[in-house]
């Protein structure tokens, strides 16, 4: 008998794949999706079922891998953030075409806003692009019930299926009754059929039409038809809303007394929108206003322009979260009438994010400041972005951009002559998931710059998952390493050494002879290798611990604050001079060697 539980959105969800019977999952980590990998581990655990589940060293190869165990004919899903889709969308768009056997779930948590990412890219475009049916929760229980119900609409038309949270969904809690699970009877069993599963171009036209027509059946699918969530109220217009903005909508509702008056329609499947809800809502009523994060999906395919308001028309706006402030302003305005001016926020805001005190990042950047000081500095995506602040990253596009970019540039300055010095860095979960490829390539064309590998031994930023390097998996299972170093010389490298950054002085001394060898020689790569901080999992040995404190010698030149920018280094007004804050320093001892007055020392324990 199963109890109730207060559960994070990626919880409800992660106990929804075991409850479908689902045999393997994969994923990538990234915000806000990477709980719900750990959740599936976490129950796979607790009920002791013959799963598979992985953290796969990409997206596309997590889709990859969970899409052939749905061939095989095992219910199966993956699950990433939404520009971790952009990765996955080669297999993501094919399998569409091919279909599935097994229940195929992408989960692909957006994040308007947006809260942690580059955009705030709406999924619900690729799946319509794709011609993938998604399904829009409204909160963690109705995720929990939509991954079941995506299942069960996968197998009947077999075709791949998204679930798209958003950050709201995903990090909420609700106390929730989960159902009952079981171990999935269903055995792997592969059906060769190269007409379909290896389709050529010819095959692939004949797979698009059945595609079509497989849509136009799920536009009328009784189970994911839209619901009205006041049958009681008539009136010449009315609400349509999907996801968040669904359950916005009715709080707003009932605070504003329209409740039995405004009809509320909650889609469930914004694509595609049932043919049957598009004819009824256009015949029955004069206004339709449509609520939907990010993209206007429903409006599009509502297509009348005069009578339905929302982000193509304008009257909702096209970027950022859909508060609830927000939609109380807007059904307001659309109701006639008046609203309450919405809060405003404090101006100036706290303190800017900056790295954790002890951050081992922190000193690789500042070394590589010192080695190259007019140098270029492209970046990656992780907790190192937070370089910005210490003047160490110049550049942040995508994952594994920085070494494209440093060969981009070095190209660039060297059709015109003299060539910058250009130090790259990336973290060591983001080099094995996008930056090989690259580092090959720069290698080919004698690209000449320096790579810095930040090997903190864990996925810092999307919460400590582990890396390919480090021996364990999903749940603590044992894993097989995989040699950084002998990736990187297998690339070509000729200059691969590793270093702690905690030891500034040698660090920088590193990587200016890598600096100096890029200059003459070609590509070299730096690893530095020390743990995160913050993570409790890491096993190994850690740096010594130096407890510092601060000589009269101090001068107040705020060099310390402002070049290292240590969050534990801070400048006291009232006395005019850099203090230690005991309750967040970690004793690393790094900042011992950025005072230029040697200010800062080490004291006894």
């Amino acid at each position: 008998m199963t109890e109730r539980m207060l559960l994070l959105g990626n919880e409800a969800m992660a106990h929804g794949l075991v409850e479908a019977g689902c045999s393997v999952v994969a994923s990538y980590p990234g915000t806000p999706a990477s709980e719900i990998l750990s959740g599936v581990a976490q129950w796979q655990a607790r009920y002791r079922l013959p799963m598979h589940v992985e953290w796969a060293v990409n997206e596309k190869v997590a889709l990859e891998i969970a899409y052939a165990a749905s061939q095989a004919g095992l219910r199966a899903a993956t699950a990433m953030k939404q520009v971790g889709l952009n990765v996955a969308s080669d297999p993501f768009m094919s399998a569409a075409y091919l279909g599935v056997k097994g229940g195929f779930l992408v989960i692909s948590a957006d994040d308007p806003g947006p809260h942690s990412s580059q955009t705030e890219q709406d999924s619900r475009l690729m799946a319509m692009s794709a011609k993938v049916p998604v399904l829009d929760p409204d909160s963690p229980e109705q995720a929990l019930e939509l991954v079941k119900t995506g299942f069960e609409l996968s197998e009947a038309f077999q075709v791949p299926v998204m679930l798209r949270p958003t950050t709201r969904v995903c990090h909420a809690n609700q106390d929730i009754l989960p159902g009952p699970v079981a171990p999935s009877e269903r055995k792997a069993l592969f059906e060769k059929n190269p007409a379909r599963w290896a389709a050529t171009p010819n095959f692939r036209h004949r797979l698009h039409l059945e595609l079509e027509e497989k849509l136009a059946r799920i536009a009328a699918w009784e189970p994911t038809a839209p619901r009205l969530f006041n049958p009681a109220a008539t009136a010449p217009r009315a609400i349509v809303a999907a996801g968040v903005a669904a359950a916005h909508a009715r709080e707003v509702l009932r605070d504003l007394g329209l409740q039995d008056t405004l009809p509320l329609w909650q889609v469930v499947q914004p694509y595609p929108l049932h043919s049957g809800f598009i004819t009824d809502i256009l015949e029955k009523y004069d206004d339709i206003l449509v609520l939907e994060e990010t993209a206007g999906i429903m409006e599009l395919q509502l297509a009348d322009r005069y009578r339905v308001k929302g982000k193509c028309s304008g009257f909702v706006p096209v970027v950022g979260e859909l508060s609830s402030e927000k939609i109380a302003g807007i059904i307001a305005a659309f109701a006639g009438i008046p609203a309450e001016e919405p809060p405003v926020p404090p101006a100036g805001g706290g303190r800017r994010p900056t790295l954790c005190p002890g951050c081992p990042h922190r000193a690789s950047f500042y070394a590589i400041k010192r080695a190259a000081p007019k140098g270029i500095y492209p970046s990656d995506i992780g907790c190192y972005t937070l370089g910005t602040n210490l003047g160490g990253v110049d550049t942040v596009l995508c994952m594994g951009a920085a070494v494209s970019q440093a060969a981009g540039f070095y190209q660039a300055y060297r059709l015109g002559g003299e060539v910058p010095d250009i130090v790259a860095t990336i973290g060591d979960s983001t080099f094995f998931h996008a930056g090989i490829p690259p580092l090959i390539d720069a290698v080919v064309q004698d690209a000449r710059f320096v790579l810095v590998i930040l090997d903190n031994a864990t996925t810092a930023m999307t919460g400590n998952q582990p890396t390919p390097a480090l021996g364990w998996g999903a749940g603590g299972v044992p894993t097989a390493t995989v040699d950084m170093e002998g990736i990187v010389k297998a690339c070509g490298v000729k200059f691969c050494k590793t270093g702690r950054p905690g030891d500034l002085p040698a660090f920088t001394s590193l990587v200016k002879e890598a600096v100096a060898f890029a200059r003459t020689e070609g590509l070299a790569v730096v690893i530095a290798r020390q743990p995160c901080v913050v993570d409790r999992t890491f096993k190994g040995e850690r740096p010594p611990r130096r407890k510092v404190g601060i000589s009269n010698d101090c001068n107040s030149c705020r060099y310390c604050v402002d070049q290292f920018e240590c969050p534990a280094l801070v400048y006291d007004e009232e006395r005019k001079r850099v203090v230690i804050d005991t309750l967040i320093c970690t004793d690393c001892g790094v900042c011992i060697d950025v005072c230029p007055r040697m200010a800062i020392e080490e004291v006894g324990q």
